[in-house]
């Protein structure tokens, strides 16, 4: 077995078998169990991001066991998967190291450890896998890691919420089954190197979108994202941030970007789907006034702005919305994080009861700005770069109404971003004693990922080569 195998091998395996010795070494040390999952973080994404040079050089690498009647387990790294896993596995390894902290005072942390590597695992096995029963299978096991971690207060409103949380996905995840089992009486397999560029009915597409649209949190079934910010903020960030939603998105692009040829009129649904989910969404950052949800609202709308790059049929777009994966994932992950350093020193979610924190806590809320500057595109930051290619790549599908939709979205992000940021360091204070900055990890691992967000800002511009990199291997059906 060469080096690649076994790095994308252990990049699976690590994550997912080392999840369930974090209890042991929770019996060593509770030092000895916050190094132990924080190396397994460190160490999934090292492996993830070693894969990059066999892809970029237009390679793939891959790694099978066989099993009866096609089902075989299948781990492919091609550009795609390797990007999506990278990322990832760095901001979870960010989310980790900032954990230390954040959570040292509460109870279930080494469940917390535990559920946070096994939800990293699932999510590589997910994005590595190359046959649908096996990604479904890994699917799950997210949506079991994020049951518990959602409730991880434990409150009666916290189970509830959590249940919220299983039930919605859940739900989507059988569509998503439904679906997946129509694709192999259609074809015999579920092997998705042998499905590229095969058709697929619409009832099969239909409901594997269900299953998408419930874990990508877009309407109808977005209610539920909003509602998990009673977990802790780093699940939050892991949530809206490193994985969870962006398993749906992830699914969409490996699916029917990469694998089937989608009908014309499917893509459009989509499209409008992600246009009302965006404004509505934004609507409701607007007016909201606990800081989690808002942010939740924004990780709605934004992912429908990748919905729009990866829908609208060309490699313009869909090159602009693995971008926008990135950026998001990077700038959205600092502001939850950011959250949880604000929350701990006001003791309120209301930003009603806030105001005025620059003055106390100037390093926090210059990685709060930072990262709002990213979320909202402006340059030279790195989320203008990813939603202006968006946007080019969409105005070539001619659809004018969904392109105002998504203007409108955009304009509306920049609203309730600067709200966002006024009410809280900004307006007058609200009563509240002057609280202090957050630990030294907890702040270095914000203002990391707020200037990681500028500085990637600073190297990528818009070359027609970027297009090419992100898609010349992927073999996508796009124009």
């Amino acid at each position: 077995m060469d080096l690649p195998i076994k790095m994308l091998t252990t990049a699976v395996a690590v994550p997912v078998f080392g999840a369930f010795l974090i209890p042991l070494a929770g019996r060593v040390s509770t030092s000895a169990r916050n190094a132990f999952a924080v190396l397994l973080g460190l160490f999934t994404f090292v492996a993830a991001a070693s894969l990059l040079n066999p892809v970029l050089a237009g390679s793939t690498v891959d790694y099978s066991l066989s099993f009866p009647r096609g089902f075989d387990f299948i781990l492919r790294a091609d550009l795609l998967s390797v990007f999506m896993a990278s990322v990832s596995a760095f901001v979870s390894a960010i989310i980790l190291i900032y954990s230390v902290d954040y959570i040292s005072h509460y109870e279930n942390q080494t469940e917390y450890y535990a559920m946070v590597v096994l939800f990293l695992g699932s999510m590589m096995g997910l994005v590595f896998s190359a046959n649908l029963l096996w990604m479904y299978v890994f699917w799950e096991m997210t949506g079991f890691a994020s049951w518990r971690l959602v409730g991880f207060f434990r409150s009666d409103r916290d189970v509830a919420k959590a249940n919220k949380t299983i039930l919605v996905t859940v739900f989507g995840a059988l569509c998503m089954l439904v679906g997946i089992i129509m694709v192999y009486f259609d074809h015999g397999t579920l092997d998705l190197r042998a499905l590229h560029g095969a058709g697929i009915t619409y009832a099969a597409a239909a409901f594997i979108l269900t299953g998408i649209l419930a874990k990508s949190a877009t309407l109808p079934f977005s209610t539920w994202l909003p509602d998990a910010g009673v977990a802790p903020s780093t699940v939050t960030s892991l949530l809206h941030a490193a994985v969870l939603v962006k398993i749906g998105v992830y699914a969409y692009a490996r699916i029917f970007g990469v694998t089937f040829a989608a009908p014309d009129a499917f893509s459009n649904l989509v499209l409008y789907l992600a246009g009302a989910s965006a404004l509505v969404s934004a609507g409701a950052a607007l007016i909201d006034t606990d800081i989690k949800r808002i942010i939740a609202y924004s990780t709605v709308s934004q992912i429908a702005f990748i919905f729009l790059g990866l829908a609208s049929g060309n490699k313009t777009a869909f090159a602009g919305a693995l971008l926008y994966i990135l950026m998001h994932s990077i700038a959205k992950g600092g502001l939850f994080l950011c959250a949880g350093i604000i929350e701990q020193n006001t003791h309120t979610k209301d930003i009603n009861k806030m105001g005025g924190l620059f003055s106390s806590m100037p390093l926090t809320g210059v990685a709060f700005a930072l990262c709002s500057l990213s979320v909202m595109g402006i340059p030279p930051f790195g989320g203008f770069f990813s939603k202006f290619q968006v946007f080019s790549g969409a105005a070539q599908n001619g659809n004018l109404a969904v392109l105002l939709m998504f203007l409108a979205g955009a304009v509306m992000t920049l609203l309730y971003l600067v709200r966002l940021f006024y009410k809280i360091f900004l307006g007058d204070p609200a009563g509240h004693d002057s609280p202090k900055e957050g630990s030294y990890t907890m702040v270095a691992s914000v203002m990391a990922l707020a200037l990681i967000g500028l500085a990637l800002g600073a190297l990528i511009y818009y070359p027609s080569a970027y297009v090419q990199l992100l898609t010349a291997n992927l073999g996508v059906n796009l124009q």
